[in-house]
């Protein structure tokens, strides 16, 4: 069912969208995954997400940011992530091992104990307290419960998903006692032009409406709001995601167009305004080049 709203807040999860990276997509509310099954090299997160994350990293170290914060992951880790956090993976040694999960907003509403420990046990909103090292000692209990949430996701009851969350709060409660929390190392200016490029273009799409269309749509635009030089905005970007800014922003709307075109009743007219382009014809054209179907065939499509 379409939801009839002027404005959208987030980007659902669509199996094509265009991140560098992909998190695994589920139509389920909670989803636990065997790293040396379903896992990455490499990754930055440029698009707010729906889900929460946790990672458990046994094997397969590298590099991650939070943030504007980095961290060397070379021993066992837990990892707390944020919908709303801009993350990045580099795989540097090793096979990977552990577990991650994800989990949906709308589970924590089914859960209220969940809810409440979310709130007492501040690890997704603490940035100080979201990796946490994991000692030889108590690496044995956490890879049990791990086992248990992966077990008990294939039970389709409603008592499958009360295990899960039960499971979840003993194993925050557990990190949080050991508060053996990771000190980060600063992110370096690059990246820091890179999560301020990403939280500016997750910003100026989240606020797409009716009454006004996007306010910055290219390179040139973003580099003079973050005063930059386009060629070296576009340098850095290239270095550490592999795309340049135009492809990123090309990318993030063309998601967007999708976002809207399932999430709301609008006309392709209103659509083709918001976006920004100047007339139906351009959006069309845009969104056939890109995906290879017309704005109403996508929308027909998805129905």
């Amino acid at each position: 069912m379409q939801k009839e709203s002027n404005i959208i807040d987030t980007l659902r999860d669509f199996p094509d969208l265009t991140p560098i990276y992909r998190e695994t997509i589920t139509s389920k509310l909670v989803r636990v995954f065997n790293r040396e099954i379903e896992d990455c090299r490499n990754y930055l997160s440029a698009n707010r997400r729906e889900f929460y994350k946790v990672l458990m990293i046994t094997g397969g170290y590298g590099n991650f940011t939070l943030g504007l914060n980095k961290y060397v992951i070379n021993s066992p880790a837990i990892i707390f992530i944020h919908p709303n956090d801009i993350i990045s993976w580099k795989k540097i040694s090793g096979e990977s091992a552990g577990y991650y999960l994800l989990f949906k907003k709308e589970f924590i509403h089914q859960q209220p104990i969940l809810k409440a420990t979310l709130d007492r046990i501040t690890l997704f909103t603490d940035k100080s307290k979201g990796v946490i090292r994991v000692d030889d000692t108590v690496l044995p209990g956490f890879i049990r419960l791990w086992e248990s949430m992966y077990t008990e996701q294939h039970n389709a009851s409603q008592l499958g998903q009360d295990a899960i969350q039960a499971y979840l709060q003993l194993m925050m409660i557990d990190s949080a006692r050991l508060s053996n929390f990771l000190v980060p190392e600063p992110a370096g200016d690059e990246y820091g032009h890179v999560h301020r490029f990403f939280a500016l273009l997750e910003s100026e799409l989240s606020k797409v409406n009716c009454d006004a269309p996007l306010n910055m749509r290219t390179a040139k635009e973003f580099a003079a709001n973050m005063l930059l030089h386009p060629n070296y905005l576009n340098r850095v970007l290239k270095k550490h995601t592999g795309q340049n800014v135009s492809a990123h922003i090309k990318g993030r709307i063309l998601d967007e167009c999708k976002a809207l075109l399932l999430q709301t009743n609008w006309t392709l007219e209103q659509i083709s305004y918001a976006i920004g382009f100047s007339d139906q014809p351009n959006f069309n054209f845009f969104f056939k080049k890109n995906t290879g179907l017309t704005p109403s065939e996508f929308r027909k499509m998805s129905f």
